[in-house]
Parts: structure tokens; sequence; C-alpha cells
């Protein structure tokens, strides 16, 4: 890994080895979700307290102030939505050389392992890994899951190994019953999603076990931007992540700050 890659990795996953990432790329398929209808709006507030942005190239040009000073994972992959019949059915949207333009610090592609377009979506991410390698650009692997598929530590395992050896720098992935299995058998480090809109106190509990059992830190959207205080959220996120704050803690965090 060369200097450029390993300093673009480092600007999002932290000296601390640790990361939180703030994810809202949701429109990409789901459209103006709930929470995203005004996305710079909504962002503008949180954005101090991430240390990356993952979002679309569309967002990125038209609602985050250019003059702010975040990372940027930006989305590559799509050509699905909510209403289609398979998910799975998605390229590579951005060419490489628009991703440099917009000055990203990574970009991120879904693999659908065990879904219909399985193959298709992992050598989209072996085309991007190519492309990314010869300008120093790290990518990030989010592994989705097939319809049919637990999220257990035995499919996790697969996803997520499946995108170290095809090359990937990083993975998303999901937290689940024995997720030390994951990262004992992933040599990249992880973010875990947050995934759907939890209570606030369960959402950190799930950063706690992320972090605690082998995890990067994590990859959060839903359960910050639709928190009834998003700003207060991401800090008690920040607060696990980075300073080692227990769910109790945490959470008496997220109170006092919502108070404010």
């Amino acid at each position: 890994m060369d200097w450029g890659m390993r300093n673009r990795l480092s600007r999002i996953i932290r000296r601390d080895g640790r990361t939180v990432m703030l994810a809202v790329d949701h429109g990409y398929f789901l459209g103006p979700t709930t929470g995203l209808e005004n996305l710079g709006k909504t962002i503008r507030p949180l954005l101090r307290y991430a240390d990356a942005l993952m979002l679309t190239r569309g967002m990125l040009r038209t609602q985050v102030d250019p003059g702010f000073d975040i990372p940027i994972v930006l989305r590559v992959s799509g050509g699905n939505s909510i209403v289609g019949k398979e998910l799975s059915n998605e390229e590579i949207t951005v060419s490489i050389r628009d991703a440099i333009r917009l000055n990203v610090a990574a970009v991120a592609l879904s693999i659908y392992i065990g879904a219909e377009y399985e193959h298709q979506t992992i050598m989209a991410l072996a085309e991007l890994i190519n492309q990314a390698e010869e300008f120093g650009i790290p990518v990030l692997a989010v592994t989705a899951v097939g319809r049919e598929m637990e999220r257990d530590a035995k499919y996790l395992s697969l996803c997520c190994r499946i995108a170290a050896e095809t090359g990937a720098h990083f993975v998303k992935t999901y937290l689940c019953e024995g997720f030390e299995r994951v990262v004992e058998t992933c040599p990249i480090p992880i973010v875990v999603a947050g995934g759907k809109k939890i209570p606030e106190k369960e959402a950190l509990a799930l950063a706690y076990k992320a972090v605690s059992k082998g995890a990067a830190g994590v990859d959060m959207g839903r359960n910050i931007f639709q928190s009834e205080n998003p700003k207060a959220m991401i800090q008690a996120v920040r607060a696990i992540v980075h300073k080692n704050f227990t769910v109790d803690e945490a959470y008496e965090l997220y109170l006092k700050k919502s108070k404010k």
C-alpha cells in the first residue's frame, strides 16, 4: 500500500484505529428517505463530529460545503431502486477519474453475496479496485445480503473474506452473534453498519458491541439522522468509539446534550 493510499485511509480510520462514519447515501436507491429530505440541512450540524461522510456524487456536489474539510467515502455503485425486483442488480456508476476530481478519500461499492447478481457485483468490485489502485484510492466493500441469507457469523465471514480476497481495503458489514469470528477471519478493517432505526440506547449498545468485539468503528446513518436529537446522538456514538465510553455513559451524554 503506497503513501497516498495509506494517507487517505488514515484520514478515515484515525490514529486510534477507530472511525465514526456518517452514512447518508441511502437516497441512491431509497429516494428522499425520512431525515434526508433536505440532506444538506440535516448533515450540516453533524459534520464536525464525523470522521468521514459517506454519500453519492450528486449529493456531494450540491449539498456539502466544499470549504468544510471532511474525508469523503463516495458511493460509486447503483442501478437499482427499492421498487425494483432485485436490489443486487448494481454496477459501477462513477468513474475513478470523477472520484478524483471530487477529491474523495475512498470509494464504496456493494457486493451481494448469495443474491441473483452476486457474480456481477464481485466483478464490479474487482474492476473498481483495479482502477482505484492506479491512483491510490482506498475501496470500501459494503456487504449487502441476499434475501435468503441469514446475517450470521458464517455468512458475514464469507462476505468479508471475499471482499478482502478481492482486494478491498476495508469492509462494511453487520454486527452478529459470534462477530469475533468475522473479525478474526478478515485481514482488513471492518466498520459496522447501523442498520434500521432502533431506540437510541440500543443503537449505542450496537456501537459498543461492534468496537469491543474488534470492529474499527461504525458507519451509522438512520440511527443518527433519524434520532430525536441527531447532534447529541453522533456525539454519544463518538464517545463510545473514540473515548471508550460505556453504553450507560454514552446514553447519559446523549440525554445531557439533548437538553442544550
